[in-house]
């Protein structure tokens, strides 16, 4: 996301940054608790800059500036729930006033332009078509080298009149949008280091859902490099969310008693159930009421519908997985769009990728899975890979 101002000398005269949501006004009578989440998590992203009071009105937020915008602007644009935002200047009601800060939002531009004013205060003693006329009037008698497209102008001056102010912008940055992160409470991220599982983490969090990363490792086989890979992962997600308490699971124990004491074919089937049961029971001493992870229908053995059935049945807790009907090429563009592709492939194994048996079981029968798990000591090996995992806490 691009928040260069260019030649922009109203850059230290933009008092305000107009915040705008989008499914958060759909919400009925609950519409409050999240706004009230957002003003929390704009505040949290804005940590650390000098305090603000934001301020709410219907449909839309205010967050003063300081002549910081080019500090305030990229935080807010990783804030989950803001649809779009834009730096604007407040003024009054007085038209003469309005007139001026138009020409100077156009100065310097030569070409295309359109001015676009929404009138939500009917007081107001002009209408929108009005205004767009007057405004648009007085620009291109002040400035030769303006012309009218009302199609596709290479500037648009916006004016909204609100009854507590005027705010006057030139320029909109789109924000992820979605929900308000913690309004869908929280949940467990299996997260590797591949492509898929950081692009599922943030497609929840894009729901609300708060995340506590879950990285199953196998030491010595898998490196610290591999580990410090999936740490990189979540100091990106964190840059979306605030700091994150990524969790380290040692699961040597539980992939050798796997190899040692089962079918092959199975391997991959039985270590993903343990690993359900593990997210399970970090899920109980963590409140958290979901398990996440980026499988994708038919992508490899373990995701077909059979093996999916599988591994669900031994998880308690619901399963979300937000790229199940995704190809990919769709999750490899999403992994790109939110910074974590390059990240993600770079070639250090994790332990998914140990003991691959040559020809895995695509569609498993429960009973021969129940039986296979009769040879482990489950309860045990879960209750020790929970008693050595390690919490790294992760900013973004």
């Amino acid at each position: 996301m691009d928040f260069v101002y260019g030649q922009d000398s109203l850059e230290d005269r933009y008092d305000q940054v107009l915040v705008r949501y989008g499914e958060i006004g759909l919400k009925g009578k609950n519409r409050h608790v999240f706004e009230q989440q957002l003003v929390r998590n704009i505040e949290k992203a804005l940590a650390g800059l000098s305090p603000r009071k934001i301020q709410r009105t219907y449909g839309r937020m205010f967050v003063p500036l300081a002549g910081d915008a080019r500090e305030v602007l990229p935080r807010l644009g990783r804030v989950f729930g803001i649809v779009s935002l834009s730096p604007v200047v407040t003024v009054g009601r007085d038209l003469e006033e309005i007139k001026e800060w138009a020409l100077q939002m156009a100065h310097g531009h030569k070409g295309s332009f359109r001015v676009d004013v929404r009138r939500s205060d009917k007081s107001f003693p002009m209408n929108s078509m009005e205004m767009n006329r007057l405004l648009g009037g007085h620009l291109l008698r002040a400035n030769p080298d303006l012309h009218v497209d009302l199609e596709q102008p290479e500037l648009t001056i916006s004016v909204e009149l609100r009854s507590e102010g005027t705010y006057i912008y030139s320029r909109t940055w789109p924000g992820p949008g979605g929900l308000p992160l913690g309004s869908s409470g929280r949940g467990i991220l299996l997260l590797s280091g591949g492509i898929d599982s950081p692009v599922a983490g943030w497609l929840m969090m894009k729901r609300g859902l708060e995340l506590l990363p879950l990285h199953f490792h196998s030491p010595p086989f898998t490196s610290d490099r591999s580990k410090e890979k999936v740490i990189d992962l979540c100091r990106i997600l964190a840059s979306y969310a605030g700091p994150i308490s990524l969790h380290l699971c040692h699961f040597t124990e539980v992939q050798k008693a796997i190899y040692r004491d089962c079918p092959p074919d199975l391997g991959v089937i039985l270590m993903r159930r343990m690993m359900m049961r593990i997210a399970a029971g970090l899920a109980r001493e963590r409140k958290a009421a979901a398990i996440v992870t980026g499988e994708s229908l038919g992508q490899v053995a373990s995701q077909t519908i059979e093996s999916i059935s599988v591994i669900n049945a031994a998880s308690p807790l619901p399963i979300l997985r937000p790229l199940i009907g995704m190809d990919k090429e769709k999750i490899v563009e999403l992994a790109r769009t939110i910074g974590t592709y390059e990240t993600s492939i770079l070639p250090y194994d994790d332990c998914c990728t140990l003991f691959v048996p040559k020809h895995p079981e695509i569609r498993p029968r429960p009973s021969r899975v129940e039986e296979a798990e009769e040879a482990l000591a489950i309860p045990e090996l879960v209750q020790e890979a929970l008693a050595k995992i390690e919490v790294i806490e992760v900013d973004g």
